[in-house]
């Protein structure tokens, strides 16, 4: 199909040519007073045919440059086109504008050659802020996007793009979650953080090769096992080196919700006022919650960093350390529960032997 709309356009161009050329070409040609041709018809099917045959030459070159052009606007991601686009618009109006304005100019280099140069110079410009440009251009029309008040109270935080960085990925816990249904609208993964899980997979170390493939096993299953709507981000941050630093302008220029269980990067989210979800905000609220002055029993498994200091969990992880708990190492003791030290990297209890509550 593509090929038969080159060679229609070789044989318009060529008619159209030939109206205008033939006659002239012929006379340079000094054929002029052996071959007549003043009939616009006969030199538009001349110049025609003539095209036609160079078609059988240039056809497959053309076919193959158009493929190319088409599969790289493709890949390019939908934000760089139209960034581009808009740029270049820009450019080839005000190029318009300035090459109207040198046509009132009665000096032949001027109203002739000036305007082509300026075209090609403020296109050139135009295309060229507008790449560079368009993270900015992106953000400034997600602000200025409006939506109306029944769609938005409809929708809610639904439509808002949750973006998954490496650590939340490799973590496992994400899948379960979107399983459950608590982690709603669109799932976005980046291509750099694609990329940086091949490169764990990929590690010669059996423990990180392992966390690799994992994570990719789990995106896996988001894919094709849940009814999440899941996105591949296609677009890089070619400025920017760090991964972290990627994900959040990546949330700033989408107004999406970064989504993690690294305490750095939910400091970070933070600081430039990025929203984020901590997988270990989720777990540690849906931990049963301990006040102090309760009773539990605990096993202590080893001994802590401060003088004796004995360390114990709970099923769920969660660490608690006894205060003179040093000495019932490997021992089933109940304790007390003095305080509760709750962060983001998780819930730590501080406890005391019911027996040494008993003494006292």
């Amino acid at each position: 199909m593509l090929k038969r709309i080159i060679q229609a356009c070789f044989l318009i161009t060529g008619g159209t040519l030939g109206i205008f050329f033939i006659g002239d070409l012929l006379n340079l040609l000094s054929f002029g007073d052996i071959l007549v041709i003043n009939n616009p018809y006969v030199t538009a099917v001349v110049g025609a045919i003539i095209f036609y045959l160079i078609t059988f030459w240039a056809v497959d070159y053309i076919v193959n440059f158009v493929k190319w052009v088409e599969e790289s606007l493709v890949k390019a991601p939908i934000t760089d086109i139209l960034a581009v686009s808009i740029g270049l618009g820009f450019g080839l109006v005000i190029a318009f504008l300035v090459g109207f304005a040198l046509n009132m100019i009665e000096v032949p280099i001027v109203n002739t050659v000036a305007p082509i140069l300026i075209t090609l110079l403020f296109g050139y410009l135009g295309f060229q802020v507008g790449y560079k440009k368009r993270d900015e251009l992106m953000a400034l029309l997600a602000r200025n996007k409006k939506k109306p008040v029944e769609e938005d109270v409809e929708a809610g935080d639904r439509n808002v793009l949750k973006i998954l960085d490496t650590s939340v990925i490799i973590d496992g816990r994400i899948a379960d979650i979107c399983q459950t249904g608590f982690l709603e609208g669109t799932i976005v993964i980046p291509q750099f953080v694609l990329g940086e899980l091949q490169h764990i997979a990929d590690s010669s170390d059996v423990l990180k090769r392992n966390r690799g493939r994992r994570g990719l096993d789990i995106l896996n299953r988001i894919q094709k096992e849940l009814s999440m709507n899941v996105e591949i981000y296609e677009g890089d941050f070619e400025d920017v080196q760090e991964v972290d630093s990627k994900l959040v302008k990546l949330a700033k220029l989408t107004n999406g919700v970064v989504v993690t269980n690294d305490f750095n990067l939910n400091k970070v989210c933070e600081l430039q006022k990025v929203s984020v979800l901590n997988i270990n905000d989720l777990a540690n609220a849906v931990k049963p919650v301990v006040l102090p002055g309760e009773e539990m029993n605990v096993q202590v498994i080893k001994d802590g960093k401060e003088q004796n200091q004995g360390i114990a969990y709970l099923d769920d992880g969660t660490m608690i350390v006894v205060e003179g708990g040093r000495d019932y190492i490997g021992k089933h003791i109940e304790v007390l529960v003095t305080s509760v030290l709750q962060t983001s990297a998780g819930r730590m209890i501080f406890a005391k032997p019911k027996l040494l509550e008993k003494a006292l």
